[in-house]
């Protein structure tokens, strides 16, 4: 089969990476399009993924649906050129441009309906699949969309995959006995952020000095950081992110993602911006899981007493380990599910409408 990966954001470098290598070993021919991105092309190089750009991302709404357009003329091209027999991603592009040419796309969404509005009219309607995790579950429009037991961050973090380096912390001259704390800050630019905030730098530098008494302090950030965070900027390969996640002791910030990410790594994850509380997959994995913390930006001195009141506790790490086994009990190898769904196109989706359990195969 011939196939077209579109990486709308370097998230999805890692969501769709090991799908790619277990293709490609299958014997499926792939293409991957990506927008000019710094980071999504560090990735994609670092992991010998071959790409290619159709186009850039706008800094606001009217050059975004300008670079759009663009993008879609340049992908249109792309798949008749290569004759893809399969699109999928997560952009608006993939859906819409498939479509036209009468290509089969599988369209992953993991966000509310609620956030982002113009994707589930502009995306959604025109895929021929909608693939969601099951914490999505009656918060869908699209009646037929597909969901699994699992999450995007689950195509690389699940076990089967992900397996720690200690090797990362010798390179930032910790021990497995450090105490240290990696933070993330937002840049809140996609077109779903508008209107959305995370923490001010105000709240950043009164976090730091709350942490940095317990231990080392990383700061890992979307686009330029403030001047008086210069010092704490994490300095190693974005693919070593994770292994950095693993062994923290906790990790604090404004970032969708990397919440979840360490969440499910078992890292006690901390999160404060407009977003809490709003979520079916953040509020899965603080609810049912108790991974996870979400707190809105008015309460931040409450996340700080969280924040202390868990440092208080010995076995925090062990904790969390164990809240982790529950969640991976409950949830698929996503990579797995989704080679047989592409695979097995389209009866594969005529048995997950006729018995959604056939997906506990791939656990």
């Amino acid at each position: 089969m011939r196939i077209l990966i579109d990486i709308d954001h370097p998230g999805h470098v890692h969501m769709f990476k090991n799908f790619y290598f277990e293709m490609l070993n299958r014997g499926h021919t792939l293409f991957v399009t990506v927008r000019n991105h710094a980071t999504t092309r560090k990735l994609l190089n670092n992991y010998a993924i071959p790409y290619i750009i159709i186009g850039e991302k706008g800094s606001n709404i009217l050059s975004k649906a300008i670079k759009q357009f663009e993008s879609d003329r340049i992908l249109r091209k792309i798949l008749v050129e290569n004759r893809i027999e399969m699109a999928i991603g997560s952009s608006f592009n993939i859906a819409r441009v498939s479509r036209a040419l009468n290509i089969p796309s599988i369209v992953m969404d993991d966000d509310d309906d609620t956030v982002e509005p113009l994707f589930v009219k502009f995306a959604h309607p025109y895929a021929s699949v909608l693939l969601s995790p099951d914490a999505l579950i009656g918060y869908r429009k699209r009646p037929d969309t597909i969901f699994y037991a699992g999450y995007h961050e689950l195509a690389y973090l699940h076990p089967c995959y992900f397996n720690p380096d200690s090797r990362i912390l010798d390179e930032l001259s910790l021990t497995s006995n450090s105490r240290y704390f990696v933070l993330r800050f937002n840049a809140f630019r996609a077109y779903h952020d508008i209107g959305q905030r995370g923490l001010n730098l105000k709240q950043k530098l009164q976090l730091i000095d709350t942490l940095k008494v317990h231990g080392r302090v990383f700061i890992t950030t979307e686009g330029e950081i403030e001047p008086e965070l210069e010092k704490y900027r994490l300095k190693v390969s974005p693919e070593k992110i994770h292994h950095l996640l693993y062994y923290a002791t906790m990790f604090i910030g404004d970032s969708q993602t990397m919440t979840s990410e360490a969440a499910i790594l078992g890292t006690p994850a901390f999160k404060c911006n407009s977003f809490a509380h709003r979520l079916a997959v953040p509020n899965e994995l603080e609810y049912r899981y108790g991974l996870c913390f979400a707190f809105q930006p008015y309460e931040f001195d409450k996340m700080l007493k969280h924040i202390e009141l868990w440092l208080a506790q010995p076995d925090l790490k062990y904790q969390w380990q164990k809240k982790r086994q529950n969640l991976l009990k409950d949830k698929i190898n996503v990579t797995k599910f989704w080679i047989w769904l592409v695979e097995n196109y389209p009866h594969s989706i005529h048995i997950m409408r006729k018995n959604s359990k056939y997906q506990l195969r791939f656990k």
